[in-house]
Formats: structure tokens, C-alpha cells, sequence
């Protein structure tokens, strides 16, 4: 088995782990299996969420066997935020939220049938064994292993217990839940790793304390660190919200961007993390970036590598067409309608209702000038284009063939500044 902890920690991924010499044994002694747990308290996971697939396929790649819980249980409780209570979502809707991610999840993780050496993933609900428990049972044969004093001491519940909000029994007892899984997978699968961000740590070690106090079994821990930006927002957000992993939340086009657009100082933080390729590439991306900032190179192997790996190289093609055709360098008719609108919607938009406004209205409307004198100007100074090609004419009236598929017109002020102009459908 090959040494999967050390590129574990040269990639950064390693926040904390239990006796790290005896889980470096434990995994040099041949196929282990492990897991990772996600809740489906939304729709889709997101790009906070990528971490642990980073450390799950690492795992696969060196002969281990990935199990992947999807918490339809622990769903419907929440794990505990610093700040509040989280909204409780009806069964049926996480048991929907359950399906999806699980969809999700299965790309990372696929096995072409012609690869040896890769197990295959083994995926579960921890509603299969949480919902058969009756209170008494969960009272009995759980809660009697923990004790109350270690319980506050995770840092979740300390933080909420010192704040206005308190804490609940039901998110109290969602650590229980989770050490319960860790028994079960351990029952069940043989489960002898279990995986999770650094917030977790704590709910890692109760479910290793109780496969001790149950089992009598030795199983182990990882956890990954806390990914931050360097302007001290949160990670994983955009103006627009979460970057989710669902193209229908946030589109190729926009996740690609995500990346592209990242800080230089984030970016090499960020790609030993995310980044598959072999150290030395990565080695050479970073001093680039450092040497050659403006280049850019290195968010634009971010980009690529996580565009393709969480949609596919079609959806990269696309994103990565979408941002040349947007700048002149692409034909704009050869972009898809999802992938076109995803793009202005992103750069800027406005939506136009019955007729058509003139060239220099539509360059003020959108934000591109800040009043009719300017767009004239700019005309008049060849800085302004209609789907790539330049105005003359400032009064001019797009006619019906400008329009692009989904209903756009894609105006731009000198080299940089893009805005789309859509019309509103004549029967809405």
C-alpha cells in the first residue's frame, strides 16, 4: 500500500489525526476501509465540501475503500453551528436532499470497470439503523456511554451554550448520532477510519470512544483544516451566495469563475489542497504565480482541474468558451443558451419588456456608461460593441437577428466591462 498519509500532509490536508504512527501501520497493512459522512441540510453540497472529497479519492487512489454516509438521519437534526439553532426540514424533503447528493457524490468516486486496484464505493443512509431506535434503546444501549462533561466540552456546544441562542437537546444529542454511525460502518463494513473537517473533531472522537467502549476495537481519525480567504470572508461564497456543487444552483460557467477570480495569495494556498497533479507541477504553478502574477496561470489550473472534475470537460469546454466569446475572442452563437445566459448573469444583466432601446440607451441602462451623452462618446470613440462587433451608430435599434439563443444581447465597453441585455418573452 503506498504511503497515502505522507501526500496527505504535503498537500496540506491533514489538520489533526489520532496516533498517527499506528494509523500509518494500520493503513500500510492493506485495504482499509473508511468513511466520510454528509448531511443533506440543502439541496446540493457545496465547494466547502470539496476538502473531503479531495482526502476520499486520495485514499481510494492508494487501495482503500471508500463507504460514503449520506445522513438521512442526522439530516433531520443538524449538527450544531456556533452562532444558532438550524432550521429543522421536513423528512420528506431531506429524503429528497438524500437522493441528490447521493447522485452527486458518485462521480467523484466512480470506478471504470476496466480499473484494478480501486474498490468501489459503498454508500449508506444512517436512517437504515438510527429510525428502528426507540428513546429508551438510544437512552440505554447510547447515551449511557457518553459523559455529559465531555459532551460540553466540544467546541460547537461550548460556544452555544455561552450565547444568547443556547442549545437544544435534540443538536445536544446530534454528536451521539454521529459516534453511533462510526459503530454501525464499523459493525456493518468494517470501518476502521472515519474522515471529516476540523468543526468535527470532536463528534470523530466520540464515535471513536464508543467503538472502544462497545467494540473494543482501536478505529481512527482525520480531519481536515479549515479552508479561509485571505480577506477574511468565508470561503466557499460568491456575491451571489454559496458556490454550490448542483449546475442548476451555480452554473459551470460561474464555479469556473470562482476560481479564476480567486486572490492570489487564496489560489496558492488553495491548490495543493485541490490540486490532483504531482508535486513538482504544483511547485512550479506557485512560483509562477509569484514570479508572473498577472498571468494568472495558476487560478487557471484551479479552474480547469475543478471545472472538470466536479462537471466534466464538456461543461469546462463551455465555461471556458463562454469567457473568451464574452471578450471578442470567441464566436458567441457557437456558446449554449444555458452557458451563455449563466455568463451574463454573471458578468451583469437587464432585462428589457416590449420594444427595443437604442444602442446608447441599452449601454446606460446596463451600467456599461453613466449617462446617453457617454454612450455617444463612447460610439463615436469605436469603444463600444453589440455581440462582439463595434457601433457606429449610438441611435441605432438592435434588430431581430442581434438577438442570441435564450433572448440576449451581449453589449461591451472597451475590452473589460460586459453586460447582457435580456428580453422578457412576449407571452410571461
Amino acid at each position: 500500500m503506498t504511503d497515502v498519509l505522507s501526500e496527505l500532509h504535503r498537500r496540506g490536508l491533514i489538520a489533526q489525526s489520532t496516533d498517527e504512527e499506528a494509523l500509518r501501520a494500520h493503513l500500510a497493512e492493506g485495504p482499509v476501509s473508511y468513511y466520510a459522512g454528509f448531511d443533506p441540510t440543502a439541496p446540493s453540497l457545496h465547494v466547502g465540501h470539496l476538502l473531503q472529497f479531495m482526502v476520499l479519492r486520495a485514499l481510494q487512489r492508494a487501495g482503500h475503500r471508500p463507504v460514503v454516509l449520506v445522513g438521512g438521519a442526522t439530516g433531520l437534526i443538524g449538527d450544531p453551528r456556533p452562532s444558532a439553532e438550524r432550521q429543522l426540514n421536513d423528512r420528506e424533503t431531506v429524503a429528497g436532499w438524500v437522493q441528490r447528493i447521493r447522485e452527486q457524490v458518485a462521480p467523484f468516486l466512480e470506478v471504470p470497470a476496466e480499473t484494478d486496484g480501486l474498490a468501489r464505493p459503498v454508500y449508506v443512509d444512517n436512517l437504515e439503523w438510527t429510525a428502528p431506535v426507540s428513546a429508551i434503546d438510544f437512552l440505554r444501549d447510547l447515551g449511557k456511554h457518553f459523559r455529559v462533561s465531555q459532551m460540553l466540552a466540544k467546541e460547537a456546544v461550548s460556544a452555544r451554550l455561552n450565547s444568547e441562542a443556547g442549545i437544544s437537546y435534540t443538536e445536544f444529542s446530534y454528536q451521539i448520532l454521529q459516534a453511533n454511525d462510526f459503530r454501525e460502518l464499523h459493525r456493518r463494513h468494517g470501518v476502521t477510519l472515519q474522515t471529516g473537517g476540523s468543526d468535527q473533531w470532536g463528534n470523530l472522537t466520540a464515535g471513536i470512544d464508543l467503538v472502544r467502549r462497545t467494540e473494543g476495537a482501536r478505529v481512527h481519525a482525520l480531519s481536515t483544516p479549515l479552508v479561509t480567504k485571505s480577506d477574511g470572508t468565508k470561503f466557499g461564497k460568491s456575491e451571489g451566495g454559496a458556490v454550490w456543487l448542483d449546475p442548476s444552483l451555480t452554473s459551470p460557467y460561474t464555479f469556473f469563475q470562482f476560481w479564476l477570480n480567486a486572490d492570489d495569495a487564496d489560489a496558492r494556498a488553495w491548490l495543493p489542497l485541490y490540486s490532483e497533479r504531482p508535486a513538482e507541477e504544483v511547485d512550479a504553478l506557485v512560483a509562477e504565480s509569484v514570479e508572473r502574477p498577472a498571468a494568472r496561470a495558476l487560478q487557471r489550473a484551479l479552474a480547469e482541474e475543478l471545472t472538470a472534475l466536479v462537471h466534466g470537460p464538456e461543461e469546462l469546454r463551455q465555461a471556458e468558451a463562454a469567457g473568451r466569446a464574452l471578450f471578442g475572442r470567441d464566436d458567441l452563437t457557437a456558446l449554449g443558451a444555458d452557458t451563455l445566459a449563466a455568463a451574463l448573469r454573471e458578468a451583469g444583466s437587464v432585462t428589457v419588456d416590449g420594444d427595443t432601446p437604442t444602442v446608447a440607451q441599452l449601454l446606460q441602462r446596463t451600467g456599461l456608461v453613466g449617462s446617453l451623452s457617454e454612450a455617444r462618446r463612447t460610439v463615436r470613440e469605436g469603444g463600444a460593441y453589440l455581440n462582439n462587433e463595434r457601433v457606429t451608430d449610438a441611435d441605432a435599434v438592435p434588430g431581430e437577428e442581434a438577438w442570441l439563443p435564450g433572448g440576449w444581447l451581449v453589449l461591451r465597453r472597451g475590452k473589460r466591462s460586459v453586460a447582457g441585455v435580456q428580453r422578457v418573452p412576449a407571452d410571461r
